[in-house]
C-alpha cells in the first residue's frame, strides 16, 4: 500500500470503508479527480471588493481552511488549492496551475510535513538539501505574483510510532531551513510549530500528525490573524 494511502486511512479509523477509499484517493499525487469533493476543496465565489487570499498546504491546512475562511468572512475571499499540497516536489510541478491567472493579495503557504516523511525504501520523500532548493524556487515564484506572503512553519509531530514515519527533530531541521529562506526573502512567518507545541497533547490526534477539530480551529485563528495582519499592512 502506498504511504499516502496508509496515512489517509490512519487519519480517521472510525469512518466507513467507502469514505476511506475516497479519502485515500484525495491525497494521491496527480491531476484533480472528480471525487475530490471535500468542502475545503470547493471553489468559492468572490465577494466584490474584498482581497483575494490563497491557502497552499497539506492536510493540516485542509483542516484549518473552513474555520479560517469563516473567521475572515467579510474581510477576505479565502481560496485554497483544491488538493493536498504534498511535498515541495509536487509544489514545483503544480505551482503555476495552483496560482492560476487571477490576482492574489495574500498567499499563506507551507511545505515540509510530506518532504520529511520516510518512504518504503527508508529514505525521506524529499531530502533536506533538495527541500531547501525547492522552497527557494517556490518562494521566488510566489513573490513574482506581487502578493503578500505568509509562511506557516510545519506543525510538530508526536513522539510516537507513525505511519509513515516522521521525526519531530527533523521537523525542527526543516523549519530552520525554511526560516533562513524566509528571513533572506523578507517573508512573514506564522509560527504554527511554536503555537502548537505546548498544547500538542490536547489538540492533536493520538499517534497522528493530524489535529482534532478543536486543534484545527485554534490553528485557523492563528492563520486568520496572520493574514489579517498582512492585509492591513
Amino acid at each position: 500500500m502506498q504511504p499516502q494511502v496508509r496515512e489517509a486511512l490512519h487519519y480517521n479509523r472510525s469512518v466507513k470503508p467507502i469514505t476511506l477509499v475516497l479519502a485515500a484517493a484525495l491525497v494521491l499525487p496527480g491531476p484533480i479527480r472528480a471525487q475530490d469533493a471535500r468542502p475545503a476543496f470547493a471553489p468559492i465565489e468572490d465577494a466584490p471588493g474584498l482581497p483575494r487570499v490563497l491557502l497552499i498546504g497539506d492536510s493540516i491546512s485542509i483542516g484549518y481552511t473552513l474555520p479560517a475562511r469563516a473567521l475572515l468572512a467579510g474581510a477576505a475571499n479565502v481560496h485554497r488549492i483544491p488538493v493536498n499540497g504534498g511535498p515541495t516536489s509536487r509544489g514545483v510541478e503544480q505551482i503555476d496551475a495552483w496560482l492560476g491567472k487571477g490576482k492574489w493579495d495574500a498567499i499563506h503557504f507551507n511545505w515540509g510535513l510530506h518532504d520529511l516523511k520516510y518512504m518504503d525504501d527508508g529514505r525521506k520523500q524529499v531530502e533536506l538539501d533538495i527541500y531547501e532548493r525547492n522552497l527557494e524556487r517556490l518562494v521566488e515564484r510566489l513573490q513574482a505574483t506581487g502578493a503578500k506572503l505568509i509562511w506557516a512553519s510545519t506543525t510538530p509531530v508526536p513522539e510516537a510510532p507513525l505511519s509513515p514515519p516522521r521525526k519531530n527533530a527533523e521537523v525542527r531541521e526543516y523549519n530552520a531551513a525554511a526560516a533562513r529562506i524566509m528571513a533572506q526573502r523578507g517573508v512573514a512567518v506564522n509560527d504554527l510549530y511554536a503555537f502548537a507545541l505546548p498544547r500538542l497533547a490536547a489538540i492533536q490526534r493520538e499517534a497522528n500528525v493530524h489535529f482534532l477539530p478543536e486543534g484545527s480551529r485554534l490553528l485557523a485563528e492563528q492563520v486568520a490573524a496572520a493574514i489579517e495582519k498582512q492585509l492591513k499592512e
